[in-house]
């Protein structure tokens, strides 16, 4: 995890450092200059709508091929034409894949169907939700692994990238003290909130992929998570209710960026960085700090907690062995 930021942990936690950044800061669109993905193909999982669209649109503006992985065919194919006007386009460079996050069958059935194609280059896991488990995107993320090895064989590694957010410095984590860790979110909780839920999950995916990029060599694959800030025209959107959707409104209203904005983010970090995100968190276009917890001595603790109950629950699919097959390769 060493990292040298502009900005430290606690600051880049604080509500007025996240309001700053929606306000004042704004990540730069990705040029063909800085990034050529011509003959590349790319994964945007959530792609039908909102920040997976807008992140499938700025990497068909680079040349690359994209797969759009889609719960609902009949709204990825509505966005595959949205998408497909105006350019003139080969058959197939734009795709629509089924994929159910909410079934481990539906996963596995996609990740076998990605070794049939000629190259894989980057995934983007877009699942904004916190109906879509921290589990999901794990799997997801392991089984892509060795398929992306395989489709860059000779060229520059390619780069797997988990969609986070700011929330997951925010949440109060109070699982953390549960032994074992995934247990506790299995249990019912004596009250609900989604907001805390949505940040915990985005928590346990920094952790998971700071401590998997300690056994993933960059040159196999890059490993991060992204944050596209908060935004307009997300997918979370619909998600919410009651008190927490006017809330919602009234900050986005106030705060939020366009969901192409927040897009140039997930973009510049699979198409512009290179290695340096390994096992990092980018926000801005640029790596930043993860939150607080994930630099102290418990946080670290929890990590490697983290990551071998995940590889234990997802044994039915060869995690393990598929993470220690690839953590031999340099």
């Amino acid at each position: 995890m060493n990292a040298s930021f502009d900005i430290s942990p606690e600051k880049r936690a604080t509500t007025g450092s996240w309001i700053y950044r929606q306000l004042f800061v704004t990540p730069p669109p990705v040029t063909r200059r800085e990034a050529d993905l011509n003959g590349k193909t790319a994964i945007v999982t959530g792609a039908s709508g909102g920040i997976g669209l807008e992140t499938t649109r700025q990497l068909l503006d680079l040349g690359c091929k994209v797969i759009l992985a889609v719960r609902s065919k009949d709204k990825g194919q509505k966005a595959q034409q949205t998408l497909s006007t105006g350019r003139n386009l080969l058959d197939g460079f734009i795709q629509v894949w089924e994929l159910d996050l909410l079934s481990y069958d539906s996963i596995i059935a996609f990740a076998d169907r990605c070794k049939t194609l000629d190259r894989l280059d980057i995934a983007i896991l877009n699942a904004g939700v916190y109906k879509v488990n921290y589990l999901a995107n794990a799997l997801l993320t392991i089984l892509l692994l060795p398929i992306i090895r395989e489709k860059t064989a000779g060229r520059s590694p390619g780069h797997i990238s988990i969609v986070s957010s700011d929330q997951g410095a925010w949440c109060k984590f109070n699982e953390r003290t549960s032994d074992p860790l995934l247990a506790a979110f299995k249990r019912p909780a004596p009250t609900w909130s989604g907001a805390e839920r949505y940040g915990t999950s985005k928590l346990l995916q920094q952790l998971f992929v700071a401590e998997l990029s300690r056994h993933i060599s960059p040159s196999v694959v890059t490993l991060s998570t992204s944050n596209p800030g908060f935004c307009d025209g997300s997918d979370l959107a619909r998600e919410t209710s009651g008190e927490f959707r006017i809330l919602y409104k009234v900050q986005i209203f106030l705060l939020g960026r366009a969901a192409a904005v927040g897009a140039r983010t997930l973009v510049h970090a699979v198409a512009t960085l290179g290695t340096k995100p390994h096992g990092q968190y980018v926000e801005d276009a640029k790596v930043q700090p993860m939150p607080p917890i994930a630099y102290t001595s418990e946080g670290l603790l929890l990590q490697t907690k983290l990551y071998e109950e995940t590889l234990d629950e997802l044994s039915f699919a060869k995690a393990r062995d598929i993470v220690d097959e690839l953590s031999t390769v340099r």
